[in-house]
């Protein structure tokens, strides 16, 4: 009777593939990152599914989300990539500087940007994206340091990262031109995840409809500027040529709870002095000695 074969180890090939689906969000990202076809990521995912008996990814609208088994292989995942960089490392550059991996909503990207000098950020690795999807790099590990809008759905796997908040106040803005016709349900340009505008006018009963969805806040704008509905932004980030929308039916909108998070194992100096200057930036108070 032959004794059934098990695997002794998983190539760091599929250790790395992953955690690319992990990080970009897509089997078809990830194999751009990576240099492969779509159909090698695939058969790859197959094999350590096999493996470790059962699906590591489940398709949501924001993309492949890693199941309740999927999270526990990314986070030993993590660690085997860490420690064969670790490995690399050895002889020469022990000592090189571990890069901060800091993740924008990118509401925050230009004015993060706008004070910050290419020297400073030699060892930042950032990541952009809208505050789900840094928030699920939070959750997933791949995210060091974080600036990002409170997800209620989310916030409770993160909780124990929050450093600093703040409430942020939100308008709504539209074109100069832009004119709703009576009756007509409100036009909303939306991202993904966001629910302020929809739980807003739910709330008051208004009619309403979806004519523009997009993790890119920029394009978001060019819709808004372009006439075609209504957003909403921080009021403090009201852009040339919108204007703030103070129409009769818009009821206010809530504030949202912006987050300063961090891992609690960062010690280098390089991540203290990026927590400090983020805290003054966005709170005027630095925290990173809370941490």
């Amino acid at each position: 009777m032959h004794k059934r074969y098990q695997p002794l180890n998983v190539p760091i090939e599929i250790v790395r593939t992953v955690v690319a689906i992990s990080e970009t969000g897509s089997l078809t990202k990830a194999a751009e990152r990576l240099g492969l076809s779509q159909p090698a990521v695939s058969s790859q995912i197959k094999r350590i599914q096999g493996l470790v008996g059962g699906p590591l990814f489940i398709k949501t609208s924001q993309g492949a989300t890693a199941t309740q088994l999927g999270k526990l292989v990314l986070h030993q995942a993590r660690r085997i990539l860490d420690a064969n960089d670790q490995m690399l490392r050895i002889g020469g550059a022990a000592h090189a500087p571990q890069p901060i991996r800091l993740g924008l909503s990118t509401l925050f990207v230009r004015q993060f940007l706008s004070e910050q000098s290419a020297g400073k950020l030699a060892d930042v690795i950032v990541h952009t994206d809208n505050s789900v999807g840094i928030t699920k790099g939070l959750i997933d590990g791949y995210i060091d340091i974080a600036y990002v809008f409170e997800n209620p759905e989310m916030t409770s796997e993160i909780s124990h990262l929050i450093v600093n908040e703040m409430d942020e106040e939100f308008v709504w803005v539209r074109a100069r031109s832009f004119v709703l016709s009576p009756g007509a349900p409100i036009p909303l340009l939306t991202w993904p995840g966001d629910d302020l505008m929809i739980r807003t006018l739910t709330r008051h009963d208004l009619a309403y409809k979806i004519v523009f969805n997009s993790p890119d806040y920029h394009a978001k704008l060019a819709a808004v500027e372009a006439g075609l509905g209504i957003a909403a932004i921080p009021k403090r980030m009201i852009p040339e040529p919108l204007v703030w929308a103070q129409e009769y039916y818009l009821p206010p909108l809530p504030p949202l709870k912006a987050l300063l998070c961090a891992r609690s194992n960062l010690e280098s100096s390089l991540s203290t002095d990026l927590l400090n200057a983020m805290s003054e930036r966005f709170f005027k108070t630095p925290q990173a000695a809370n941490l």
